[in-house]
């Protein structure tokens, strides 16, 4: 496997002439070419590296990549770019020395989105790596790897790749990641808590030092995480697919509604810039381009005919949290009055229809919910005779999670996998047809991923089978890692792999268990 983390050395360059000739996506138009070509000279002039953030790709297409940099010669102190557009070149080949190069052009980084460079490549072979490399005046990035998903329709006899939640900065380093980073996959998943927007410090400690508000605040945090070299590492070796959840703008907000909802004046602006910040630092394409406070994330990606990722946001449409207690004698099957409220959602109205549309129409061997909280009810009163559910999860929404649950049911979609983030925990759960039912046959399956470092190091537990409360439940465990994922036509192989503790940069990972799906019978059996 490649190994990007080095600055690759001047034979790697590409010439001024190979760019204004080179054909590609997102070269400069013809008016703006005449304002680029004094931009590489005078680019020298930057005060440092510009690529200290590492490069990345993300959402491949059969014939196209998006490729990712954002120019910052100091990168905690305001990204130390001049106030203008800056010329990046870029080049893309198919070979790690970057001599046979395929693609090549220019693109402005401008100030008003950070200097960042979002390249939508097209025109490439499906199904095969790549090896990109960015360039500004004599500097030039790292070489990363990427690789195109294969044509639409395609029969593929496998598929590998992992998927990953809530990196703390401050609670722990990334052993994780860079394990992943050696790891044989295609692609790679992250299911949201990129960043964490308070203050603080442990392990390590946030800059700055108190929690984020202004576009500088966004931009500082995520430039602190993306200097760790095992993010850029794993960054720099697959394409992503990236979504996100309440930390990359506030702890638990619900659409326009902030953490303490008592208070919303200027949070619609806190989220526009917010979203804006990630829009700067993820490998997203022009339709994903923030308007003010929206961002349109959900999407489709497909890997031939052998699965289909629907990519979810289960942030920006939510109604209100319910109320996470009310009195016993006021629930019904385990869920405060408040949140059986058929007017109360978690994705939205447009994005459910897009939701279902989605799976009604895949053909693929597998239907992938890239989701990111807890999807099936969980029970969490230990008491049997009581049932308890509720709080920000799906669990909360229970109306609007039964439209989807009774869709399965109806069209039968038993290959349906749900892959979550957000409890900074693993588990294994069968999704079942209602929230009353807890163990009638499933419909689904739930993988639920732990955090990279979210929670830090703490006493391992770890459980397999359920109990009376949660009789669909077949795994927990509270470490730390990723779950890497092998998909056939006919089985679908979850492994949860685990570092021993992220109090050290590098630590060894080891597969502590795992589970599998069967074409066509939903629910999970350890493998």
């Amino acid at each position: 496997m490649e190994n990007a983390k080095s600055r690759p050395a001047t034979r790697h360059l590409f010439s001024r002439r190979g760019f204004l000739t080179g054909l590609g996506a997102s070269v400069v138009q013809a008016s703006l070419i005449g304002q680029a070509i004094p931009r590489f000279a005078s680019a020298q002039r930057l005060g440092g590296y510009p690529f200290t953030l590492g490069i990345a790709s993300g959402d491949p297409l059969p014939d196209g990549i998006v490729l990712w940099t954002r120019l910052a010669p100091d990168p905690l102190n305001g990204g130390g770019m001049p106030s203008r557009s800056v010329a990046v070149e870029w080049q893309i080949a198919l070979d790690s020395n970057m001599q046979q190069v395929v693609q090549r052009g220019a693109v402005l980084a401008t100030p008003a989105l950070g200097h960042s460079v979002h390249v939508e490549v097209n025109g490439l072979e499906a199904s095969r790596w790549y090896w990109y490399q960015f360039k500004v005046g004599s500097d030039v990035s790292q070489i990363g790897r990427t690789r195109t998903a294969p044509p639409e329709g395609t029969s593929l006899d496998q598929l590998r790749f992992a998927f990953i939640s809530c990196q703390n900065y401050v609670n722990g380093y990334y052993p994780a990641l860079q394990r992943m980073a050696e790891e044989d996959l295609e692609f790679c998943v992250h299911l949201g808590d990129y960043i964490y927007e308070s203050g603080g410090s442990g392990v390590r400690a946030h800059l700055p030092a108190r929690e984020i508000f202004s576009i500088d605040d966004y931009r500082t945090r995520y430039a602190q995480y993306k200097s760790d070299p095992a993010l850029q590492a794993v960054h720099a070796n697959f394409p992503w697919l990236m979504t996100w959840d309440d930390h990359e703008v506030e702890n638990d907000y619900a659409g326009f509604l902030p953490e303490n909802a008592a208070d919303t004046s200027g949070f619609a602006d806190r989220r526009a810039r917010a979203y804006q910040v990630y829009y700067e630092h993820m490998p997203l394409r022009q339709a994903q381009i923030p308007t003010g406070p929206y961002l349109q994330l959900y999407r489709n990606i497909s890997f031939g005919s052998l699965a289909q990722f629907s990519i979810m946001d289960t942030r920006q449409y939510r109604s209100a949290r319910a109320p996470a207690s009310c009195p016993a004698n006021t629930r019904i099957n385990g869920y405060c009055p408040a949140a059986l409220d058929p007017s109360r959602t978690i994705e939205g109205d447009t994005q459910r229809e897009w939701l279902l549309n989605s799976l009604a129409n895949s053909k693929a061997n597998w239907n992938v919910m890239a989701n990111q909280v807890p999807f099936a009810p969980a029970d969490g009163n230990p008491d049997p005779a009581i049932q308890q559910y509720g709080n920000e999860k799906w669990d909360g929404y229970p109306v609007d999670r039964q439209k989807v649950l009774d869709f399965l049911s109806a069209t039968g979609l038993k290959n349906t996998i749900v892959l979550t983030g957000d409890l900074h925990l693993s588990y294994v759960r069968d999704v079942p047809p209602d929230y009353v039912n807890l163990d009638a046959t499933p419909v689904g399956t739930e993988f639920i991923g732990t955090s990279v470092s979210s929670g830090g190091d703490r006493a391992i537990a770890t459980t397999f089978g359920g109990d009376v409360n949660n009789p669909h439940q077949h795994f927990y465990n509270n470490g730390h890692g990723y779950v890497l994922c092998t998909i056939t036509p006919q089985l679908w192989t979850s492994d949860f792999r685990v570092v021993p503790s992220v109090l050290v940069e590098d630590a060894p990972v080891s597969t502590l268990a795992s589970f599998v799906v069967e074409q066509g019978r939903a629910g999970a059996q350890r493998a």
